[in-house]
């Protein structure tokens, strides 16, 4: 199963969200990012922020949907914040789609304990979402039950 993250810039929230998936997930299932309007770098902070936690950073890129069209993914979760009036990216296709909005933590101003605690804490709630994706009973899901779990897990 084929997992697409999915913002705006692909620079921090979406890059967090596809190592750390990967970091967990069994073989398998792997997770992709990419977007709208990919900013072309991943963000340093993002970068150490995973290393900290002991998630392999290798091969983390910011890019576009362009990337992943020889191989569509199955699931597309943006992690926009629709919250904060940010407008999520739209992906055509056959993938169900999920939404688990993220505040960005790029955007956290502070002296550097303000702004690391930003980075953590939207790991952390990535990963509380991850688990519990990872933990669901696939085998016994149809689409619809699937998508029905997919938005439980945006609320956690």
């Amino acid at each position: 199963m084929r997992v697409l993250f999915m913002c705006t810039a692909n620079s921090c929230r979406s890059i967090l969200s596809e190592a750390l998936f990967n970091h967990l997930a069994p073989e398998g299932f792997q997770a992709i990012s990419a977007g709208s309007f990919p900013k072309g770098q991943v963000l340093p902070r993002t970068l150490t922020t995973l290393q900290a936690a002991g998630i392999a950073i290798d091969g983390l890129s910011s890019k576009g949907n362009d990337s992943f069209d020889s191989s569509p993914p199955d699931i597309v979760i943006t992690v926009c914040d629709k919250a904060a009036n940010e407008t999520c990216p739209v992906y055509f296709g056959p993938a169900l789609k999920a939404h688990w909005g993220l505040e960005d933590p790029s955007e956290v101003t502070g002296d550097e304990a303000t702004v690391a605690a930003a980075f953590h804490a939207t790991l952390a709630h990535t990963e509380t979402r991850c688990r519990a994706f990872l933990a669901l009973p696939f085998s016994q899901l149809d689409r619809d039950a699937l998508a029905r779990e997919l938005e439980r897990i945006s609320t956690l």
